[in-house]
């Protein structure tokens, strides 16, 4: 099942796509006065039952369905419950092209490197990327899959991980690479206004194999700049689950970004980074294309 949430009358809509893609169905039209009010209150729910209805309706979708092309497209879960739970230097590519851009060499982490990516609203495909003038001037593109959990707990066991995942979605993890220099830590480079996007779709887990095993890229102008699959993580999701909640309590809509590859724009000598009215395109097999463009 692929999930997504539009702007219908200026209310968010959760609802399910459906006819190859095409159409849409609100969630209410297929639960009625069961339907959650967002996208974020059916991942947090994770009923069964629920999502067995909605499995027959994607395939039996009837009449209440409306034109994709006619609503406006949303980050599947544009008001996330907390930081984003982000991953540095989790593609050893990404992590050796990285080495000396921090006044350090920096090897492969022996541990995964965590860090949050704070975002009040989350914004969708299509929207505009601030370029925050006068705030940065070296601003880059990461694309990186994202495991939506559905199932909350603490000290989860690897090998029950992927049972506590909802689905996947892709985010362009926008960043301020001078500020990111400058202060020492990630955290603000990474968090100014409209640098997390995500999209187009919150795809359920059940449509994928555990692990997935996704080939993921990211353009600018066309021109492909990242090119990775996602088998290539030094620490795989089974892994980072049940580290991530060794006394620390996952809760259900707790979004993982996974990292990036190499060919961030940093990492180009000179550096590529992103300029006025440049388009971003961030792909991932299964999932589809999460285009942005940066403020002109």
């Amino acid at each position: 099942m692929k999930f997504i949430t539009v702007k219908i009358e200026g209310k968010e809509t959760p609802a399910l796509l459906v006819r190859d893609g095409h159409e849409i169905l609100p969630l209410s039209a297929a639960l009625g006065d069961n339907a959650p009010d967002t996208l974020l209150e059916l991942v947090r729910h994770n009923d069964e039952t629920m999502l067995e209805t909605l499995r027959d309706a994607q395939e039996n979708p009837g009449r209440d369905t409306l034109y994709l092309a006619d609503v406006e497209l949303m980050a599947p879960i544009p008001h996330p419950i907390r930081n984003v739970i982000c991953l540095g230097l989790n593609y050893s590519d990404h992590a050796t092209e990285l080495k000396d851009s921090f006044g350090k060499d920096r090897k492969e982490p022996s541990a995964p490197v965590y860090f949050g990516k704070m975002a009040d609203v989350i914004v969708g495909p299509g929207a505009i990327i601030s370029r925050h003038a006068g705030v940065t001037e070296t601003i880059d593109y990461e694309v990186e899959l994202v495991a939506v959990i559905g199932k909350g707990g603490t000290n989860i066991k690897a090998e029950d991980a992927f049972n506590h995942i909802f689905g996947y979605t892709i985010m362009n993890d926008v960043t301020a690479r001078d500020l990111q220099h400058r202060h020492t830590q990630w955290v603000r480079g990474k968090s100014l206004d409209t640098f997390t996007a995500m999209g187009p779709v919150l795809v359920h887990r059940s449509k994928f194999n555990d692990p997935p095993e996704l080939n993921l890229s990211c353009a600018v102008n066309g021109e492909i700049r990242q090119s990775s699959n996602t088998q290539n993580f030094i620490f795989d999701l089974p892994y980072v689950i049940s580290d991530l909640s060794k006394g620390f309590t996952l809760k259900p809509g707790d979004m993982i970004a996974t990292g990036t590859p190499a060919g961030v724009g940093m990492g180009f000598n000179p550096p590529k980074y992103l300029k006025a009215g440049d388009t971003v395109t961030c792909t991932i097999e299964g999932i589809g294309t999460l285009e942005n463009r940066i403020e002109e």
